[in-house]
């Protein structure tokens, strides 16, 4: 544990004031004189040709400023979603990787139900609403693809006819001999899973603001992770000059993933057009059919075993939906590949991932992207291995867990950056027995054989896994003290939910020396900064809290040197604590604000001229933090409903900044994991429509859904950064929705039912009871199962 002044203690949030008294600045609230209002029109079909857009009557209804076809769009209409992977990594494993273009408006053709096709621009949003709905589009209807599986079939319809078929991406590693191994194995097995399309679901929907000033340029507030990214993005397809946009993220309401869409770049278009603010903000249909879906994986997994339930090989063929377009490359099915094996010694495994475009909305990272389909596949598989021998599921873990003295492991498999997954510290063992521990394991199988012979069907189950954190670019903080003592940062990430302004805070004040107190943050703008790699992947604790280090450090440093430079003392001895510079004796000297105050000649204006550092920080790879969840249930076998009664998390995320916030984290993800496994579902029918497009269908866990949520640290510091930190934004989440699905499975083990898929609404839960009991049947008529 590394503790400092303000480092790992559980500091309270300063951002919880000005939400809690309703002083929040969303999107929506910043308001600009003479700002029009747009809308979206979009499509209703999955796949059909447009053979007309009649926007005539729309353009002359009342208070219309502007209505916008793709024929407007001539030269900035198109946005290539290619993200290629990199160098190291492609040269490494040669993935299939195939770029294709995405009108922003549709042009001649629609391929999903929410496209895009015109835009309208009013004086305010009712107005637009009533002008879109005059919009005549004449569409011809075509056959839609709407799973992967179909999408692979020769005679299926080409979404993009320049990807020549419907993979858009392959990618595979092998480590060992799993052939071999599997040929060995004293058992074998084949598994099939299905994890259902989700979608983020952020409590703040969308919404972009654009000005344009032909002197000052763009400017453009969205609700977006990513504001650096998102003016590459804007200046790259409308060809203005980065130094001619400012992007500005205000406060958000959630995220949970999602990057640059449509409307990021079409508004700030608008703006332009009309020479005047134009706002759009989306409603919650709007965010559920067309924003952050995720997950939508099926696996096909072969397995070998020996008599203890250690796996001697593991063989994963995935299929992934990615809509209709994959903006983020192979970021999630490689994710799902390389977390996989998660906490276990699997040393023969391969896995593949095909990557299928289809009609529906597009495939993208939301919280635990990839690591929640990796999690449930592995958890389930080990939990039919414990079924098929007669073992406790902890049992079986037990023998498969890397030991602690194995680490610093490599796990084999390459990480997204090239460069091997490796494990850089972590007890995998004391971790299990940590949860299972708090959760009295042993005494809840004594409740559960008396319960059970009651005739109620209570459970428990066990998950692990692993979460590579701190990935992705540089991240770059500016730390500031002006003439009156105040101490700014100035950071290139973005808060939503995060608590940035506490922890970077108390990483400044330890790294500094001066009070929590005088510290603020300033960060989601890129005036502020020129680069910035944006808050996701569970990175800014990793790279922004070094980022701030290193720059409190570079400027303590220089205050010190400045300090002996004026008064005429050595360097050696000087200290900074409570923003006042001492000697070796405690002798003050001076103190921050002063110095802030002078001038290069030694002169102390008392003005604000200001001292200020900036640094930068790339992790050299990820970081693995790690997690354990054990929740007990109780399922009604007559409703499928299931009531938890207690989760238990043991959880790692090396030096831990502040552990009230760490724990806001794990337990708002472990609720989010509890809406992946027991109700998020996006349900299309056989035409592409979303039949879950509003909270009432896409059912959210509610208060009363949640037991109580215990959390347990270990500390295990990483060694790829000076503070010793992992992430930890994900991992309650990725852990989740195995450990239910285990648990419902073992209520029900008298049945002996086979969970295949997530998430488990009651009358999936009821189907699965059926088909137990006609199995069971068969069986008694002397049918053979397995």
């Amino acid at each position: 544990m590394r503790t400092g002044a303000v480092f790992g203690r559980p500091v309270l949030r300063r951002e919880d004031s000005r939400f809690l008294k309703g002083e929040g600045v969303y999107v929506p609230d910043v308001r600009l004189p003479d700002a029009a209002e747009a809308v979206v029109k979009r499509s209703p079909h999955a796949h059909a040709l447009i053979r007309h857009i009649d926007i005539s009557e729309a353009a002359a209804a009342p208070g219309v400023v502007a209505v916008i076809t793709a024929d407007d769009l001539t030269d900035t209409g198109v946005y290539r979603p290619y993200h290629k992977s990199p160098p190291a990594f492609a040269n490494l494993l040669q993935p299939l990787e195939k770029g294709h273009d995405v009108p922003l408006l549709a042009a001649g053709r629609v391929r999903r139900v929410g496209e895009p096709v015109a835009l309208v621009v009013a004086e305010d949003r009712y107005l637009a609403e009533d002008a879109a709905r005059l919009i005549r589009v004449d569409y011809e209807p075509l056959e839609p693809v709407l799973d992967p599986e179909a999408g692979l079939r020769p005679e299926a319809p080409v979404i993009h006819d320049e990807l020549g078929d419907n993979v858009q991406s392959r990618v595979g590693v092998v480590v060992g001999d799993p052939d071999g191994a599997m040929a060995a194995a004293d058992h074998t097995a084949r598994f099939g899973f299905t994890i259902r399309r989700q979608i983020g679901s952020p409590l703040g929907p969308r919404a972009v603001l654009a000005r344009f000033d032909p002197v000052e340029g763009l400017t453009v507030w969205s609700a977006t992770q990513m504001q650096h990214l998102a003016r590459k993005v804007i200046g790259g397809i409308l060809g203005v000059a980065e130094d001619r946009i400012r992007v500005i993220c205000p406060d958000m309401g959630g995220s949970f993933g999602g990057g640059v869409y449509y409307e990021d770049i079409l508004i700030p278009y608008l703006a332009r057009r009309v020479g005047r603010p134009v706002r759009w903000v989306e409603d919650r249909t709007e965010n559920l059919v067309n924003a952050r879906h995720a997950r939508d994986q099926v696996h096909d997994v072969e397995v070998g075993f020996d008599s203890r339930g250690r796996l001697l090989a593991l063989r994963d063929r995935i299929l992934v939906d990615m809509g209709i377009a994959n903006f983020y490359g192979l970021v999630v099915p490689y994710n799902t590949i390389s977390h996989l094996k998660s906490q276990y010694r699997i040393d023969n495994y391969e896995a593949a991932a095909t990557c299928v475009i289809t009609n529906k909305t597009p495939n993208a990272p939301a919280r635990g992207a990839g690591r929640v389909t990796a999690a449930f596949v592995i958890e389930r598989v080990l939990e039919r291995v414990a079924r098929r021998l007669d073992l406790d599921p902890a049992d079986v873990r037990r023998v498969n867990l890397i030991p602690a003295d194995a680490m610093p492991f490599d796990t084999g498999v390459p990480y997204r950056d090239g460069k091997p997954s490796v494990y850089d510290s972590g007890d995998f063992p004391a971790q299990l027995e940590m949860a299972l521990e708090a959760i009295d394991y042993q005494e809840f199988r004594a409740r559960q054989a008396r319960l059970r012979a009651e005739g109620r069907h209570v459970g428990i189950g066990i998950s692990a896994h692993m979460e590579g954190t701190g990935f992705g670019p540089p991240e770059s903080a500016i730390v500031r003290v002006d003439g009156s003592g105040a101490v700014t940062i100035l950071s290139g990430s973005n808060n939503h939910g995060q608590s940035h302004e506490t922890t970077l805070a108390q990483v400044c004040a330890d790294a500094l020396g001066v009070d929590i107190e005088t510290i603020s943050l300033r960060d989601g703008d890129t005036a502020l900064i020129r680069q910035g790699g944006g808050t996701f992947a569970s990175r800014t604790a990793v790279t922004g809290s070094m980022a701030v280090a290193g720059a409190a450090r570079k400027l303590r440093k220089k205050a010190i040197k400045m300090a002996a430079h004026l008064h005429g003392v050595e360097v050696d001895g000087l200290t900074v604590f409570g923003g006042v510079i001492r000697d070796g004796a405690g002798a003050r000297i001076t103190t921050l604000a002063e110095l802030a105050r002078t001038t290069g000649d030694g002169e102390c204006t008392g003005g604000r001229a200001g001292l200020e550092a900036m640094d930068s920080f790339a992790s050299p790879t990820v970081t693995w933090a790690s997690g354990t969840h054990v929740v007990t249930l109780e399922v009604d076998r007559d409703t499928g409903q299931v009531e938890l009664e207690r989760y238990v998390i043991a959880h790692d995320a090396g030096n831990i900044i502040n552990p009230a916030v760490v724990e806001g984290q794990i337990v708002g993800g472990v609720v989010h994991g509890i809406g992946n496994a027991l109700s998020e579902e996006a349900v299309y029918d056989e035409a592409g429509n979303l039949l879950s497009g509003s909270f009432v269908d896409y059912r959210l866990p509610r208060a009363i859904d949640v037991p109580p949520i215990e959390v347990h640290h270990q500390e295990f510091p990483s060694g790829l950064n000076d503070l010793g930190i992992k992430g930890c934004g994900e991992g309650g989440t990725v852990g989740a929705p195995a450990a239910i699905a285990n648990a419902v499975e073992d209520a029900l083990h008298p049945l002996d039912l086979r969970i295949t898929e997530m998430p488990l609404q009651p009358e999936k839960i009821l189907r699965y009871i059926r088909e137990a009991e006609a199995a069971s049947r068969g069986q008694a008529a002397g049918m053979e199962r397995w």
